[in-house]
């Protein structure tokens, strides 16, 4: 395991951890050199990536064969004319060809965009515009790719585009790289580690979507992520569900799992169902497992006990707060506790339930010592425990390592979230007398009714301890009186039906399970929740589409 050049590895309790914890950063620091190569050198049989889809293939990597792969793949790269520095935009899926290009591109020196597969024509002209991308690497599917081509068209800076197997207007990925030179020789000129590396496009509550920008230290962020939230190490395998696309995959599918020695687990799949999942798991013996809640939702409603999951050891979730009877559902069935985590695309883990907590219901963890958390009012100001305020991060000891640089060519956006000496991400929390932070939403996210605020995460709870309840949201609709009242959009459990004395009933649980004030005032039921693609619930959308009403 490389992880001890540039963290602890010997704390022994949480406090020990948050007390001495440190990054060591070196002068220069490169992800494919440093970790990838470097594995390869000293341990080039090392499994590194198992990968399968639901057609039955499946493909395994040891390090070896991901450093020379990648070799073939910067050589064919730079041969197109991709230097460092260049934006490359990766619409790749879960397809194992993702970590080859992305290792490739990092050699040449290139700065990673990995976006979703589902993208249309004027999210990828937007996307390319912004940044100025002068390569697109997409998936064979045949909308990805005529979506791919008519954005290039209107794009001046797009020189390449690559897609994998054959198709007309793009290069064959696959094949370039099976014929292009082993040898690749290695920049005299790297990047700086305050040079950009990755850029996300993250979308807010209003306007297109910004792009956050990371620098080349954001690897060694990562670990802390790897190897105090997901536990992992050399022996490990593990899976983060998450698309390619997504920032939760820089969380949990390549950098600080690699870092740590660990073995990345790919399952290449559209459409998720819970069984096959399960069925992934038992076969592989994944030791580690990531997702987010809406996966454990469906997890627990399968039978747990038909597949066996004795290799798994351990849990974590993020993306949103976990509902306190999912966790208890699936300790039940594994013996395995859910730990959760919160961060943003502009950071990683901010708050986490590390490898030496005692997860607690309803709770999102406690800071990470990697960044100095506070919560605060509308002035700036400490809050008191039990107080809700906004999670912000205090800079006055230095930029941290694992925190965004920056919106990419964006000053106004940049100055709204970095002033006053902390970075202010906008989320709401209180915090226990045990210092574990509770999350209560986005600011946008809380309701006010008749003086009271609400966070929609402990209405949604009180609703999920029914049985009728598989998935819900809540969220405010505007009233002349109170101003806002509580909405719950429910999607029902098989073998409930929709009717106004289920509405009742769930109403009178609500009020008997939580604050009678809380209750949803108005009941909707749906076939499914809007979410996007990592499998969050989009409440924005929700709001939008009952204001269009």
């Amino acid at each position: 395991m490389l992880a001890d050049r540039y963290i602890r590895t010997d704390f022994t309790s949480q406090e020990d951890f948050e007390q001495h914890f440190s990054l060591t950063i070196p002068e220069h620091f490169h992800f494919a050199y440093d970790v990838v190569d470097e594995y390869a050198r000293v341990s080039p049989d090392k499994p590194a990536l198992i990968w399968c889809n639901v057609h039955g293939d499946e493909r395994r990597f040891t390090f070896g064969e991901i450093a020379r792969l990648s070799d073939r793949a910067a050589n064919v790269f730079a041969a197109a004319g991709l230097t460092k520095g260049d934006p490359v935009l990766l619409m790749m899926k879960r397809r194992y060809q993702y970590w080859i290009a992305a290792v490739a591109l990092l050699k040449v020196g290139c700065v990673l965009i990995p976006a979703t597969a589902q993208l249309q024509k004027k999210d990828i002209v937007y996307r390319i515009q912004a940044s100025s991308a002068k390569a697109v690497i997409c998936v064979e599917e045949p909308d990805v790719q005529a979506h791919v081509l008519a954005s290039a068209a209107e794009c001046d800076t797009i020189e390449n585009l690559w897609t994998l197997g054959d198709c007309e207007g793009f290069r064959n990925f696959d094949r370039e790289v099976e014929e292009a030179p082993a040898h690749w020789e290695k920049p005299k000129e790297l990047p700086q580690n305050s040079d950009r590396m990755l850029i996300y496009f993250t979308s807010g509550t209003t306007g297109m979507p910004k792009m956050a920008a990371h620098c080349w230290t954001y690897p060694i962020a990562q670990t802390v992520t790897a190897y105090y939230w997901h536990n992992v190490g050399d022996n490990d395998i593990h899976i983060a569900v998450a698309d390619t696309g997504w920032a939760k995959a820089g969380w949990g599918k390549l950098y600080g799992q690699w870092i740590c020695g660990t073995t990345l687990f790919v399952y290449d799949f559209d459409r998720f169902i819970a069984a096959d999942m399960l069925r992934m798991l038992a076969k592989y013996h994944v030791t580690s497992f990531c997702a987010p809640p809406t996966v454990y939702r469906f997890i627990i409603k399968e039978d747990m006990d038909a597949y066996d999951l004795s290799a798994l050891r351990w849990a974590n979730c993020a993306g949103e707060p976990l509902n306190p009877e999912v966790y208890d559902r699936f300790l039940e069935k594994t013996g395995v506790k859910i730990h959760e985590g919160f961060g943003q695309s502009e950071t990683t883990p901010l708050l986490m339930t590390s490898k030496w907590m005692e997860p607690k219901t309803g709770s999102t963890g406690r800071p990470s010592p990697a960044y100095d958390i506070a919560l605060v009012d509308e002035d700036g100001n400490d809050v008191e425990d039990g107080v809700e305020g906004e999670i912000v991060i205090r800079l006055d000891r230095g930029h941290p390592a694992g925190l965004f640089a920056g919106y990419y060519r964006n000053q106004e956006q940049t100055d709204a979230v970095f002033y006053n000496g902390m970075y202010h991400t906008g989320d709401m929390a209180w915090r226990d007398v045990d210092g574990y932070f509770n999350f209560i939403g986005r600011g946008d996210d809380v309701i006010k009714s008749s003086g009271y605020r609400i966070g929609p995460f402990e209405v949604e709870s009180a609703l999920m301890t029914h049985p009728a309840v598989l998935e819900c949201a809540i969220t405010a609709v505007p009233h002349p009186e109170r101003g806002q009242v509580v909405k719950a959009t429910i999607v029902l459990s098989a073998g409930y039906a929709p009717s106004d004395a289920l509405k009742k009933e769930l109403q009178i649980h609500v009020k008997e399970v939580t604050a009678p004030y809380k209750y949803p005032r108005i009941v909707e039921f749906v076939d499914e929740l809007p979410k996007t693609v990592s499998g969050k619930i989009q409440r924005k959308l929700i709001r939008k589409m009952d204001e269009e009403l």
